[in-house]
């Protein structure tokens, strides 16, 4: 019974309304910040290669993500915050799942999610796929901009339920 009890914590967060698309995964919606759980874009300031030039992989990937929106309400679930204070959300517009979405578009690789998805846009060459490009982790590494979310999947969500419920008691 104290085990189900403390589990009432883990309430899941939304937030919904116009959106404010900071890059390819994450926006804002009024005062919430959200960063895209289980996918990783580019970064905004990020280049990637394609037929032997660089190109602004990462202002792509935020375009795609506004015109996935198309102005549109967004509405966003999670239970998790990453290091910045940001709400580890999926999200959704009129229906579409967003995460999702920027991931078979190829402008977000899977993060511990959707690897099918990412499967599908590595075969057909889509979005940065289509050339080459450093992965969205890997480019933050090298740039300064360290670490945003640790990759996921079940072990890790278990290891997460547990380590926040060993942390109320």
């Amino acid at each position: 019974a104290l085990g189900l009890a403390r589990l009432d914590r883990f309430e899941t967060r939304k937030a919904e309304g116009a959106a404010i698309v900071n890059d390819g995964d994450s926006i804002t919606l009024g005062a919430e910040r959200i960063r895209m759980r289980g996918i990783d874009a580019p970064e905004y300031q990020q280049t990637c290669r394609k037929d032997g030039a660089d190109y602004p992989c990462g202002r792509l990937a935020r375009q795609s993500l506004v015109r996935l929106i198309a102005g549109r309400p967004v509405s966003c679930s999670g239970w998790q915050h990453d290091r910045y204070g940001r709400l580890l959300g999926y999200c959704k517009a009129s229906g579409i799942d967003l995460n999702r979405a920027q991931v078979e578009a190829g402008w977000a690789v899977a993060y511990g999610d959707f690897e099918t998805e990412e499967a599908g846009a590595r075969v057909g060459k889509a979005g940065i796929w289509a050339g080459t490009f450093d992965e969205p982790q890997d480019w933050r590494d090298t740039h300064g901009h360290g670490l945003v979310e640790r990759k996921h999947g079940t072990l890790a969500s278990i290891g997460d339920a547990l380590r926040a419920f060993f942390s109320f008691r």
